[in-house]
């Protein structure tokens, strides 16, 4: 019985995760995306900023937020304090500089800059789920 009662734990803790799935770096993040066939979520942040603060505190503690990002994209954030690199094209002088990218890096849209609050980013991901599957279609096509 008690080993029934710890696969229903553990599969209740991967299913209802209580928090992102960051990747390690941005290599690690661009191949498992490959991998995947998902967008990836970049996010340039400091631990300093505080709207970086409020977008960890709020935007990305909110479950449906969670369950949406570890779900459908591959998530990566760069501390620029903590002397992560942040590749040149990238980078932005505010954070926090929120980018969706394809498997390969490549931007799909310009940053949305500043704590975005849950309800819009869930909006955002919808926008960005969507065509990033027109753009994964178009490319299996080939």
């Amino acid at each position: 019985m008690s080993k029934i009662v710890l696969v229903f734990l553990l599969f209740t803790s991967i299913v209802f995760s209580s928090e992102i799935d960051w990747q390690k770096d941005l290599v690690a993040a661009k191949a498992n995306a490959k991998k995947a066939d998902k967008p990836i979520l970049f996010v340039s942040s400091r631990h300093t900023c505080k709207y970086c603060v409020i977008l960890e505190k709020t935007t990305f503690a909110d479950p449906r937020v969670i369950k949406a990002l570890n779900k459908d994209f591959i998530s990566f954030t760069s501390w620029s304090d903590e002397g992560d690199v942040v590749p040149q094209e990238l980078w932005r002088p505010g954070t926090p500089a929120i980018w969706f990218l394809r498997p390969s890096g490549v931007p799909m849209y310009e940053p949305l800059m500043g704590a975005v609050g849950p309800d819009d980013f869930l909006k955002a991901l919808s926008i960005v789920r969507e065509e990033y599957n027109k753009i994964s279609k178009k490319k299996n096509k080939k």
